[in-house]
């Protein structure tokens, strides 16, 4: 273990690099490394652990900064404890994925099948007991919920308390009862975004031909396909998603300014693949998921050229994406890929750590009916269903959702 101290106006930061295995069932067999940032007050060093699993999966976790509270949630946070911001396996500073160039289709689908939730919450155990902590809380916002929701499963002893935003998954569904729902509340989204912006859909439809015809390309001068373009309904999930897409689709189209606007707004960039790879995975309960995403869309999202697609993965992105097409072969094994499952219904149902979630009412991405059949299951889960916030609430208006979880875990009404 590696490990550097270092001092900013308000922050103490201790940086740790953990060697740990790939394979947690093979503990002498290869080894990657995980970095964790340790986020502390100057008077708070020996406060308790608050571990924060990030979205995702193949995000990093944020970088910390004092002036202005950064992430929005810290501040709160660092009042009752000191902070891990955990870069999952793949991410960040942890050793990177990459398109594991000269690896055989089979080696690189057995390489990225130890990179979900499972893998990670067995990560966060090596690092708990390398450093020598009894038990600590964790926060979990999206793809961190379902790795909570796995922490609980497999290894609630390491855990004093447990907090969830936006990321309460189904436990036990098939991945095709997950986005037949959120196919039904992206096409609402999409409804509910051009009676906002009525003009833009013909925006959107001029763009598409342009699209198909080639004439949209990157700064990079990489072509823009039409179903690629469509992947930008992604924004709808967020609080202030509708108005990002709506200042794109107003400028004019062959200005440098929309095609740097786009590559921003393109949802799933080369940054890193793992989400492209391994997000069905997460619904994968004890299923192939078969691209579950792509066989479920409905024909109105076949019918309709204007309808944008949300947190929804597809074979063609393999090509679409320059950058995937190495990963291509092992994309299509991963997808049938007869995952093991993620959850234990009778460790939830017996679980003894104080729970609390926030549930998003109209979230796109986590569908909020399967999130309160989840948390109906843990005795100990309080939660907070709300529309005031979407899917990103913890960025947008994070110490307030944190104070609220806080106090809801710790039993006040």
């Amino acid at each position: 273990m590696e490990t550097t101290t270092l001092r900013v106006p308000g922050l103490v930061l201790v940086e740790r690099e953990f060697r740990v295995p790939l394979d947690h069932q093979r503990p002498d067999g290869d080894q990657i490394t995980v970095f964790a940032r340790e986020v502390a007050a100057p008077d708070g060093l020996d406060r308790p652990y608050l571990v924060f699993l990030n979205g995702g999966p193949g995000q990093e976790a944020p970088r910390p900064t004092s002036a202005p509270s950064s992430p929005a949630w810290l501040r709160r946070a660092l009042e009752d404890y000191r902070v891990l911001l955990l870069d999952q396996r793949g991410t960040g500073r942890s050793t990177p994925v990459g398109t594991l160039d000269g690896w055989e289709p089979a080696q690189q689908a057995a390489y990225l099948r130890h990179f979900r939730a499972d893998s990670i919450v067995a990560d966060a155990e090596w690092i708990r007991t390398a450093l020598g902590v009894e038990r600590w809380s964790v926060l979990g916002q999206s793809f961190g919920g379902f790795c909570v929701l796995r922490y609980l499963s497999a290894a609630p002893e390491g855990l004093r308390e447990a907090f969830v935003t936006g990321g309460v998954p189904p436990v036990g569904r098939h991945p095709d009862e997950v986005y037949q729902r959120t196919w039904r509340i992206i096409e609402e989204r999409n409804e509910r975004y051009y009676r906002r912006y009525p003009r833009d859909r013909d925006r959107v439809r001029a763009l598409v031909e342009r699209l198909e015809a080639g004439r949209v390309r990157l700064p990079n001068g990489e072509a823009v396909t039409a179903r690629r373009f469509r992947q930008i309904g992604n924004a709808l999930g967020a609080s202030d998603g509708a108005e990002h897409l709506h200042y794109l689709l107003e400028r004019d189209p062959d200005s440098p300014a929309f095609a740097h606007d786009l590559a921003g707004m393109l949802p799933f960039s080369s940054r890193n693949p793992l989400f492209v790879l391994v997000h069905e995975a997460g619904y994968a309960d004890g299923h192939a998921t078969r691209w579950s995403a792509h066989r479920t869309r409905p024909r109105s999202f076949e019918e309709d050229p204007t309808l944008l697609t949300g947190e929804h993965l597809f074979p063609w992105m393999l090509t679409d994406y320059p950058e995937l097409a190495p990963l291509a072969e092992a994309a299509e094994l991963l997808a049938e890929h007869p995952w093991p499952r993620l959850y234990d219904e009778r460790a939830l149902r017996g679980c003894e750590v104080p729970c609390a979630a926030a549930i998003y009412a109209e979230d796109p991405y986590v569908e909020r009916g399967f999130s309160e059949e989840t948390a109906a299951m843990i005795p100990t889960m309080r939660t907070w269903l709300t529309n005031e916030y979407e899917h990103n609430g913890l960025r947008a208006d994070g110490g307030v959702i944190l104070d609220r979880l806080v106090q809801l875990a710790r039993g006040a009404r």
